[in-house]
């Protein structure tokens, strides 16, 4: 049997296959960060689809962390009734869903938040508008939104939980020295940069129980000047193995290196897939717990090397999906030619617009042949 559609396990979260939905802004959530229809069927095609593992859209875990319009939220009870939808829709469906957990600290915009981005440091250089530095009770305060929100995610139904801290958003600029210019005890050493993520998982732990999964999305490197190294980059996820997070997701770039990874438009053949694949080998020799490796996949070919080799143990995509939510589907009945996304980025357009994610190119093909 091919290893890539055997069954296996993140802390009793039984799994179809290795193939995970990476975390995508959608677009679809309604102002206040409520579910709608639209990003419950969203879910429900890629269950469908056959996604072992749907990891949700960003979701903001505190108002002033909300990284932009028509976002998911996680911030408030209210919500959860409305995620109970959408977890049972896709349940219903056979699928799995994980609710990533987020805050866009220096990324989050003013004119929606109405208040100054929070950031781990403040200093000449970072923004034009005013910027809140982090106090320590703040950072307490944050710790326990996280916590909070995590309880909301299994209340909803969620499968388990990932904590954000890719992409140049708040928690991954504590892990940056871009960003991170403390020096109190959450700056400086790495040991220091990541007391922020312990201390989060701890207390998502206590406020979930041991059998829950709690997963991580980290860079593997940011990509910019003085940003996170591979090197502090893997003494960060030994900490987080060892505390006993469940399963790491491996990621890259940030906003501001103007792209989330080193090539991620034009993948157009298998020398330009699995982009963080270095990173990820690196990983393997400190950890051992599953590790989901995003970027860059479009063949499963590329796939089935990725796992065989134990380079990965999930392959993690995003844009094909957009496009093909049945691509797992199709390589399993035996059509495995690569996924049919052009990488050409042109998907955001319509979110930016308030009308949701959805592949440009796929649309105006149709209307072609049409």
């Amino acid at each position: 049997m091919n290893k890539l559609f055997e069954t296996t396990e993140i802390n009793e979260m039984k799994l179809a296959n290795r193939f995970v939905r990476s975390a995508t802004w959608e677009g679809m959530a309604a102002d206040d960060g409520s579910v709608t229809p639209k990003l419950t069927q969203t879910m429900v095609d890629l269950a469908e689809g056959g996604v072992g593992m749907i990891i949700s859209g960003h979701a903001f875990v505190s108002p002033e962390g909300q990284a932009g319009p028509w976002q998911l939220g996680i911030y408030k009870d209210e919500l959860v009734d409305g995620l109970k939808t959408m977890t049972d829709a896709v349940h219903k469906a056979g699928g799995k869903i994980v609710a990533q957990l987020a805050h866009a600290g220096h990324f989050a915009p003013g004119a929606l938040t109405k208040q100054p981005p929070h950031v781990v440091s403040t200093f000449e250089g970072l923004a034009k508008s005013p910027r809140h530095e982090l106090t320590k009770e703040d950072i307490q305060k944050l710790v326990s939104a996280f916590a909070d929100a995590a309880s909301r995610a299994k209340s909803a139904g969620f499968d388990g939980v990932q904590i954000h801290s890719a992409h140049g958003y708040l928690f991954s600029q504590f892990l940056s020295s871009a960003y991170n210019r403390r020096d109190d005890e959450y700056g400086g050493a790495i040991e220091n940069r990541a007391r922020i993520h312990l201390e989060t998982y701890n207390a998502i732990r206590n406020a979930v129980g041991n059998d829950y999964p709690v997963l991580i999305k980290i860079n593997c490197e940011d990509y910019i000047e003085n940003g996170l190294t591979l090197e502090d980059s893997v003494a960060a996820a030994k900490m987080l193995a060892d505390a006993g997070i469940d399963a790491i997701e491996l990621s890259g770039g940030t906003l501001s290196s103007g792209k989330l990874s080193p090539s991620r438009v034009g993948i157009n053949k298998e020398e330009k897939e699995a982009y963080f694949k270095e990173g990820a080998a690196a990983y393997k020799k400190v950890i051992n717990i599953p590790l989901i490796l995003v970027g860059g996949n479009r063949s499963m070919n590329m796939a089935e090397q990725t796992i065989t080799s134990g380079t990965a143990d999930y392959i993690s995509m995003c844009r094909p999906f957009i496009r093909e939510p049945g691509l797992i589907n199709r390589w399993q009945s035996g059509d495995t030619s690569p996924a049919r996304c052009k990488s050409d980025n042109l998907c955001f357009g319509p979110a930016m617009e308030g009308k949701g994610i959805y592949c440009v190119t796929d649309e105006l093909e149709k209307a072609k042949q049409s």
